[in-house]
């Protein structure tokens, strides 16, 4: 399926209940998505999840957002239609007046290519050691250790390389 870019100037923007949940999305995510806004609210976020999307990343971003850390990544999404973009995702989590999460909050521009390029491989990787493994959260664990170790390699952790080709 092809590709599907949005503007440099346009950004994706959602938010979600603590189960990941959709509660809120921008039109920007229901054009690129090819959603309607009735076919994403009340939907599992993952709804756009890519099967070229290792698990091992997600991982970390539950791990980082759990924490109430931010999370910065790449992801490759599917629309409605089977198309895909890539995002840099921004994740963060949403607290009440007492500092508990109720929920995340996401914001998706569009990467360079040179980020694409760089972790497309990567992500393949990932995928081809997660199938390689009988079970599941040990292919899951197995990736995003890959990955770990991939980044290790250049002397980089995984955000300060991404956030390198946005400064």
């Amino acid at each position: 399926m092809p590709e599907v870019s949005f503007p440099d100037n346009q950004i994706i923007v959602s938010k979600t209940d603590t189960k990941s949940i959709i509660t809120y999305c921008n039109a920007t995510f229901i054009s690129i998505s090819g959603y309607q806004e009735s076919e994403l609210i009340g939907q599992p976020h993952n709804i756009i999840r890519h099967p070229e999307m290792p698990k091992g990343v997600y991982k970390m971003l539950w791990q980082t957002i759990a924490k109430q850390d931010e999370f910065f990544g790449l992801v490759k999404n599917r629309c409605k239609n089977g198309d895909y973009y890539w995002a840099f995702a921004n994740i963060s989590a949403s607290l009440d007046a007492n500092g508990k999460t109720i929920g995340y909050y996401s914001v998706r521009r569009k990467p360079t290519e040179n980020l694409i390029n760089l972790l497309a491989p990567i992500y393949e990787n990932m995928l081809k050691i997660e199938q390689q493994q009988s079970d599941k959260e040990a292919g899951m664990n197995a990736s995003w250790q890959y990955l770990l170790n991939e980044f290790d390699g250049l002397g980089e952790d995984y955000v300060a390389t991404l956030l390198q080709f946005f400064e």
